[in-house]
């Protein structure tokens, strides 16, 4: 499966900066049976399990959130960066790669003691992740899963998420 999904995803060299290997998911989400195939095995680890949300991270995450929140029969809430949500939000503010960003998400887009999933396309150094975690910790989510399509592993993102179930489909070394 790793390999399938590999030959889907398209390398833009020096995008959006140089020296960024930008990994480009449209040719998987485009490809019917290998996008069907990926939502299939991120949602087998809880076919029986509750899951009352799924937070998708601004703007890849939400396509497989949303995916993956119609398989599981579950809700969809959304993290955007800074300006984007129209109502009363909370946010969080974390260190990129390349630079500071921040985040939020609705007040009331999580409730107390729901079973939440976060997902996401890629784990890089896991600044985004950590910091949508703590969004939906602060709501009073209960986070029971963090899955990735792609892991960028040579940048170690999973220690800031150690204390997690973390999950994702590929891994690239270098």
């Amino acid at each position: 499966m790793e390999e399938l999904i590999k030959r889907k995803i398209r390398e833009i060299p020096d995008w959006p900066k140089r020296g960024v290997n930008f990994k480009d998911i449209t040719p998987l989400i485009e490809d019917k049976e290998v996008f069907n195939r990926v939502i299939e095995e991120m949602a087998r680890p809880y076919l029986d399990q509750r899951i009352d949300k799924i937070v998708g991270i601004d703007a890849r995450g939400f396509i497989l959130a949303s995916a993956l929140a119609y398989k599981l029969n579950s809700g969809v809430a959304i993290v955007r960066k800074k300006g984007k949500l129209p109502w009363q939000t909370i946010s969080k503010e974390y260190i990129l790669e390349y630079g500071k960003n921040t985040i939020e998400i609705h007040k009331d887009s999580v409730l107390p003691g729901e079973r939440v999933l976060m997902v996401d396309d890629l784990l890089a150094t896991g600044g985004t992740m950590r910091a949508a975690i703590d969004l939906t910790e602060e709501l009073g989510g209960k986070i029971v899963g963090v899955d990735f399509l792609i892991e960028l592993s040579f940048l170690n993102g999973r220690e800031k998420l150690k204390n997690y179930r973390i999950r994702s489909l590929v891994k690239y070394q270098a």
